[in-house]
């Protein structure tokens, strides 16, 4: 992820979404492109999509794409994680109408160019929303997952999950999702 402007308002980067239609994330005055990723991250993104959403569906959760934009307050940090869960109300955000502060569960799929900032940076950020509890990192690369989930306000369990029989367990919405889905048609190294 490579910065695209800096020095920007909140109000200039909302032009600058609606003319050029491209995703950012905004952070502290600077606009960070959010580049297209390759055809496994999208799949495994999909596969987590349609297995939620059929897994949600009698639920009061919903899951979301990554065209639904999240505000992390603690920190000022506006991002697209590749997939949201919300359960209840959507809360938004008072400046962007469109933009929701209440994630349950977020999932990033992780890529050569973001890794290192979706594990770092951007997970500390994720961490400080009072609403989440549990972040999930899924590679691209190979049969892997990362589940983190919050146990209290600062303290939060690790588990992975690398073998094909897996099951993702996402307790915090009451699903539980097949490793063998998340890679479905996915080509692995």
């Amino acid at each position: 992820m490579s910065t695209a402007l800096k020095g920007q308002t909140l109000s200039q980067y909302l032009d600058q979404e609606r003319k050029t239609g491209e995703k950012h994330e905004y952070y502290r005055g600077e606009l960070f492109a959010m580049v297209g990723g390759t055809p496994q991250h999208a799949l495994i993104a999909t596969n987590f999509l349609r297995e939620a959403s059929q897994a949600l569906k009698d639920q009061p959760c919903v899951a979301y794409n990554g065209d639904l934009r999240i505000k992390v307050e603690a920190s000022g940090l506006y991002t697209y994680p590749d997939a949201s869960i919300i359960c209840g109300d959507l809360e938004f955000d008072q400046e962007l109408s469109n933009t929701v502060l209440n994630p349950t569960v977020l999932v990033e799929v992780l890529s050569d160019s973001t890794e290192k900032y979706d594990r770092g940076k951007k997970a500390e950020h994720y961490r400080s929303i009072p609403a989440l509890r549990q972040l999930v990192l899924i590679s691209q690369e190979r049969r892997f997952v990362e589940c983190f989930t919050r146990i209290n306000v600062n303290e939060w369990l690790f588990q992975e999950y690398r073998e094909p029989s897996s099951v993702l367990s996402l307790h915090s919405v009451n699903i539980a999702i097949p490793l063998a889905e998340l890679y479905r048609n996915v080509a692995l190294d």
